[in-house]
């Protein structure tokens, strides 16, 4: 709709229709977006941090961070608590779920992303291997959505894990498979008790193999589950980044960040959790040369995905907006129609982030 107008009132959209068709109430702040686009606003359900600020290590660093993320077109997000005592998460639960700080306007968190610690020591990746566990019923006593989780990446092959998953499916918590060695029937078993997402797509999972398709292969096959990738043409090549495209499409992709610390700061050294991070212009990685989250912004994904695939920004938009809504349960969030939240963004031409609206207020504006 070229000359569209969106009606927005307490925070969520009202109406939809042409511009000359819209009937204004007699006071309205009307804003005018000709030249941009209307899209809304972007999700991210894996981030570690920004700005020099770490979650895991600094949980109450949360809302600083959620200040900074209406640059790049997020609106709503999962931070991300690796691998850590489990007093850490009960940490970030309580600043999750206390009230944002007064007078705060930025992104909204959605509950924690609980990366860990129920994750294969083969594949640990960054995460720190003296904290690993096994899970158990005890361990996730209080892991709800009522108390801050939304979302928890663990191996399935694990030990206890299939209960677990069961548990924490029927809370209505979205269990992930990540850090992982699981074969394709244990991935399988692990769908068949309530895995529906897939954390960071080949990374930190054995790799594709035609009689083993293991955990990546499962995930691709596996209609029911929706992939988390990281494109920022480090983690996957671009060109696997399209064959997923071309496999499971704009319904079950989500582009993730993975961003740590060092996203919006200048190269040098940082922290994920207890390790340190070493960060040039491209990575972000720990000193023995392993990968530790990314640089990467929701928009510039966005803009990769794009480049990668040659798909179109309408195609692209759902694997950052609605398919993370839908996967969360979040109807009202990740679409612009009536009675959806009016979180927001306004693209230029060449897809960079000009406006951003959290709730109907502006949060975000280029200068």
């Amino acid at each position: 709709m070229e000359d569209g107008a969106v009606l927005v009132a307490d925070g969520r959209i009202q109406t939809i229709a042409p511009a000359s068709q819209l009937d204004l109430p007699a006071k309205v702040n009307c804003i005018d977006a000709t030249g941009l686009h209307l899209m809304p606003g972007f999700i991210d359900l894996q981030l570690n941090g920004a700005i020099g600020l770490d979650f895991t290590s600094e949980p109450e660093s949360i809302w600083a961070v959620a200040d900074y993320l209406p640059r790049t077109g997020v609106t709503s997000f999962l931070p991300t608590i690796i691998s850590s005592p489990l007093t850490t998460v009960s940490a970030a639960q309580e600043i999750i779920t206390s009230s944002s700080p007064k007078g705060f306007q930025g992104a909204t968190p959605l509950g924690l992303h609980i990366e860990g610690p129920f994750l294969h020591p083969d594949k640990k990746g960054a995460h720190n291997p003296a904290y690993l566990q096994l899970p158990t019923v005890e361990k996730v006593a209080d892991w709800t959505p009522e108390n801050g989780v939304r979302l928890v990446t663990l191996a399935p092959e694990l030990d206890g894990a299939l209960e677990i998953i069961h548990l924490l499916t029927e809370r209505s918590v979205v269990v992930s498979a990540g850090h992982s060695t699981a074969t394709f029937d244990q991935a399988t078993a692990g769908f068949e008790a309530g895995i529906r997402y897939g954390t960071h797509l080949f990374n930190a999972m054995p790799p594709l193999h035609h009689r083993e398709p293991g955990l990546a292969g499962a995930l691709l096959a596996d209609e029911r589950t929706t992939i988390g990738l990281i494109v920022d043409g480090e983690h996957v090549h671009p060109d696997l980044v399209k064959l997923v495209w071309q496999m499971v499409g704009n319904g079950r992709l989500n582009l993730v960040t993975d961003a740590m610390a060092a996203l919006g700061m200048p190269s040098g050294s940082y922290w994920l959790g207890d390790f340190e991070v070493i960060v040039d212009d491209t990575t972000a990685r720990l000193t023995n040369g392993t990968l530790a989250g990314s640089l990467l912004t929701l928009d510039t994904a966005v803009r990769n995905l794009i480049t990668f695939t040659g798909c179109t920004l309408s195609e692209a938009l759902p694997a950052v907006t609605s398919t993370p809504a839908n996967l969360l349960g979040l109807p009202h969030k990740g679409r612009i129609a009536p009675n959806c939240d009016a979180d927001l963004v306004l693209l230029t031409d060449d897809l960079q982030v000009h406006t951003t609206f959290v709730g109907g207020r502006i949060v975000y504006q280029k200068e």
